[in-house]
């Protein structure tokens, strides 16, 4: 049957109350985890019908789930910007100096969304939430991104440096690369009050930017050093 131009309308605001749905679950999960969330909550929230949640989701815990899918599309999408699919090896070996600058350019971005882009605010809460306790959706977000993701920069620190990608020094020094980025997003607060800053916006973000920047700069020279 040819879709309709009611049809249209109605698959519309479907599409609408499902990403109103995650947006509501994405905060609430992340604030009071799932057994401290219901449904009631989450649908007001959304300002939706509760039965939107099993029609969409088939229940509380798809939406769980579907949260978690969120999560893994929305940080594949910024990753993407600087680094292509995670899920796919770069191609050939560039030279040092491309992947030195392609490390720079991916902390820049990372910087750029969870330094300053609201929603990281809520997605940092519920990756959080899921790490000190573990759900399923733990799973699906460290197969969808966590380990693709640092797998790809730990390549990419070997094409730079030499060091070999799965050698317990680089996956360290990777972890500690991000670890600085995501601190200013869960450390928010604590931040602010020693800086004395109201916010971060672009300026603020520019100089955390600056300080990570110099300090990858710095590893870098070290790791060239040791290997002359």
């Amino acid at each position: 049957m040819e879709k309709t131009a009611e049809h249209g309308a109605v698959s519309t605001a479907a599409d609408e109350t499902r990403a109103a749905l995650i947006q509501a679950a994405l905060k609430l999960f992340g604030r009071q985890g799932f057994e401290g969330t219901s449904t009631r909550e989450i649908a007001a929230l959304a300002k939706a019908n509760i039965g939107s949640i099993a029609y969409h989701f088939g229940g509380k815990e798809g939406l769980h789930a579907a949260t978690a899918d969120h999560i893994v599309g929305t940080i594949q999408q910024v990753a993407s910007q600087t680094l292509g699919n995670v899920h796919t090896a770069a191609n050939g070996r560039p030279d040092p100096e491309a992947a030195q600058a392609l490390m720079f350019a991916t902390l820049e971005r990372m910087v750029g969304f969870f330094v300053v882009s609201p929603e990281a605010g809520d997605i940092a809460r519920f990756m959080l939430r899921e790490t000190s306790q573990p759900t399923n959706a733990l799973d699906r977000i460290y197969r969808g991104v966590f380990e693709p993701l640092h797998k790809r920069l730990c390549l990419i620190w070997e094409q730079a440096t030499g060091e070999p990608a799965e050698s317990e020094r680089t996956r360290l020094t990777v972890f500690t690369l991000i670890g600085q980025v995501v601190y200013f997003r869960i450390g928010r607060e604590v931040v602010l009050k020693r800086m004395g800053w109201d916010g971060i916006g672009d300026k603020e973000a520019g100089q955390v930017l600056g300080t990570i920047s110099v300090n990858l700069s710095a590893l870098l020279a070290a790791r060239k050093d040791a290997n002359k």
